[in-house]
């Protein structure tokens, strides 16, 4: 029987306690009925007894308890029955569920033997129990333990060294003291004041218990891996948006999916297309493409007879190679511009009239003065760098001079009025710079025989007190470097 008890007391001391059951701050007051088996040495009966107990919760998992009974054993050779009372404290490890609250505890016992010769002394032991808390309510449960004793010198005549001791009871406790605390969803709201049961675990509730969702997505805070998401965007499991085209527009708020890889949209996920092409900008490989021409799929003109007028725009196709053709694509055959020169010389038609030619009856741009040449009719768009349609025969013209001029070398300057800031106005002016010198490049003239350079409204060449003035200053000019 000592081995036994001994695994006994072992066992209990090693069993963990992960505690479900809340009654932190509560009291447990309680009366039992006992029945030991003494260790086989004392010579004793096994007997009933009784006691009552007294615990506190500290936690939902962790307790201490005091508890005191009292027995009168019967010797088994006869004599003065003993009497015999034990006063114990433990602490007492919690588990299981609101209605069955399992036990596990340990602590230490003093065993107090008196009213007989043979057993008067006192022994110092220490316990382990099991047990479990069996409620009908809130407050009251019917408790059954198993409990081993062991004394490692007992005070016992009979014998020189431990003895062990296995006691059984059941009583009634009493639960006082805060009510206990219902969360079956763990969200820290009350069972009885949840108003949203069965909250996924991790998510942010309100003081009702409902989980929250800050951005509307469908995802509930605290598990939101994105939050503050765009309302009306499709979101994935993690409440991150998605974004199935990759255009920086969310799903859900897109009004194009679809878009093709590199295209620009706006603000609504749909492809912008500033020249009408029907390329895409990002994808356009020649924006700023005369409208109406025919475009391959990057956006750039096609030009089937390579007369330098666009499909679309041509109205005489099927040209002859080497034939000099007018803006329209069909065949010059005589002086239309009047400068002088055939058309079918003529590499600048459309000269205004009273203009200077060359040979090649292309404007003189440029004389010993060096003075520069402003593109009068060269404009752009409202704020934009984009050039009007109206601006290509002027273009077309200093691109066909300086083609047929190909040792001169220009500096081309855009300028604006001073309406709105500097900065603002500088980039503006090197934009449409550059958009010209883009369009002079399309058209034949090497890109190293240009310098684009945005000047803004520092060079003004009339006052910008009125509006005629500021017309005049939102200019392009060309000056010649070398």
């Amino acid at each position: 029987m000592r081995a036994r008890t001994t695994v006994l007391v072992l066992c209990l001391a090693a069993v963990p306690a992960p505690g479900l059951a809340q009654h932190t701050h509560q009291f447990e007051i309680g009366a039992f009925a006992s029945f030991t088996r003494y260790d086989r040495a004392f010579n004793l009966d096994n007997q009933i007894g009784g006691g009552g107990r007294l615990g506190y919760f500290f936690s939902p998992v962790i307790g201490l308890e005091f508890d005191l009974g009292y027995q009168q054993p019967s010797p088994r050779s006869g004599g003065t029955n003993a009497g015999l009372a034990l006063g114990s404290g433990s602490l007492i490890l919690n588990m299981g569920s609101d209605r069955n609250l399992f036990y596990v505890l340990g602590g230490y016992t003093r065993l107090s033997f008196s009213n007989s010769p043979s057993y008067t002394f006192t022994d110092h032991a220490v316990h382990g129990a099991i047990g479990d808390r069996i409620f009908f309510g809130d407050r009251v449960a019917l408790r059954v333990e198993g409990r081993a004793i062991y004394s490692p010198s007992s005070g016992f005549t009979g014998t020189s060294s431990w003895a062990g001791h296995v006691v059984g009871s059941a009583g009634l406790s009493i639960f006082t003291g805060p009510s206990a605390f219902h969360d079956a969803d763990l969200d820290g709201v009350a069972d009885k004041n949840d108003k949203c049961p069965g909250t996924p675990a991790g998510a942010a509730v309100d003081p009702q218990g409902c989980p929250r969702d800050s951005d509307r997505d469908g995802v509930y805070d605290g598990l939101d891996a994105c939050p503050n998401t765009v309302q009306g965007a499709e979101v994935d499991a993690r409440g991150c948006p998605k974004d199935a085209d990759g255009d920086g527009v969310y799903d859900g708020i897109d009004k194009c999916p679809g878009t093709p890889t590199g295209a620009r949209v706006d603000a609504q996920g749909c492809p912008t297309d500033s020249d009408n092409d029907g390329v895409p900008d990002g994808i356009d490989q020649c924006p700023n493409t005369p409208a109406g021409a025919t475009v391959d799929h990057s956006g750039c003109p096609v030009d089937s007879d390579h007369d330098g007028v666009p499909d679309g725009i041509d109205k005489c196709p099927n040209t002859p190679a080497g034939t000099e053709v007018d803006s329209v694509g069909c065949q010059r055959a005589t002086d239309s511009d009047g400068d002088g020169v055939d058309d079918t010389k003529d590499k600048c038609p459309g000269t205004a009239p009273g203009t200077k030619v060359d040979a090649a009856g292309c404007p003189i741009l440029f004389t010993e003065a060096r003075t520069p040449v402003v593109l009068r009719g060269v404009t752009f768009e409202t704020g934009r760098s984009a050039l009007k349609p109206d601006s290509y025969t002027i273009l077309d013209i200093v691109a066909a001079s300086l083609v047929a001029n190909p040792d001169i070398k220009i500096e081309i300057s855009g300028h604006t009025d001073n309406t709105g800031s500097a900065a603002t106005n500088t980039r503006l002016s090197q934009a449409r710079a550059a958009a010209v010198q883009a369009y002079l490049a399309s058209k034949g003239v090497a890109p190293q025989r240009m310098v684009a350079k945005g000047y803004g409204p520092s060079q003004p060449v009339a006052p910008n007190t009125t509006a005629a003035g500021r017309a005049q200053n939102r200019r392009v000019e060309l000056r010649q470097t070398n």
